[in-house]
């Protein structure tokens, strides 16, 4: 199978993990995500600063900047693995 569709399979594999992640993991999973599918953040940072859940998310994607799509899905692919065991 090409990265692409292992990456997809992943993906439907996260959405069926039989234990919820820990947050730190599922800002892991969030920031792989969105660097697979859309590369280096391209949204500003939230604007209120109280919003700590945006802000998290903001910062954990921004913090892969530079790192390759292809990369990225890679990571997810084996995160996704570690937690389905």
């Amino acid at each position: 199978m090409d990265l692409k569709t292992l990456f997809e399979q992943a993906t439907e594999d996260s959405k069926a993990l039989s234990d919820r992640p820990s947050n730190d993991t599922l800002l892991q999973l969030y920031s792989l995500y969105k660097q697979a599918t859309e590369g280096d953040v391209n949204v500003d940072p939230p604007s209120n600063p109280f919003d700590f859940v945006s802000k998290a998310k903001y910062e954990a994607w921004a913090g892969l900047k530079g790192k390759t799509k292809e990369v990225a899905m890679q990571d997810y692919i084996n995160l996704v693995g570690k937690l389905k065991g």
